[in-house]
């Protein structure tokens, strides 16, 4: 899973939100469009390879509005799949590419 094939798994709509991505947005007032957005126009910061669920990468991308967006992602049957959405808390984040160590 690299960047060109999510992108292009978007723009063909070969991508899911599962329930728990679709509530989340709803409670944070996230729109799908905004999803697709920042799936197009995104980079992976982090890559999670040896996830015990399978692999998936977190992707930063930036809506039309300019809001920034996390897109949990991960593949299963070739289909993109978006498992949950966010803001990046300043709390967690340096900036939207840069986690916070933890210490």
């Amino acid at each position: 899973m690299d960047i060109k094939w999510i992108k292009e798994q978007t723009e063909k709509g070969n991508y899911q939100l599962k329930l728990h991505a679709v509530e989340r947005a709803s409670i944070r007032g996230i729109d799908p469009l905004e999803v697709k957005e920042a799936l197009l126009n995104g980079e992976i910061i982090e890559d999670y390879y040896e996830d015990k669920r399978g692999h998936s990468c977190l992707v930063y991308g930036k809506t039309q509005g300019g809001r920034d967006i996390h897109v949990l992602c991960g593949v299963a049957y070739d289909i993109l799949w978006v498992i949950t959405v966010y803001e990046p808390d300043p709390s967690e984040w340096i900036n939207p590419k840069t986690r916070r160590l933890i210490k």
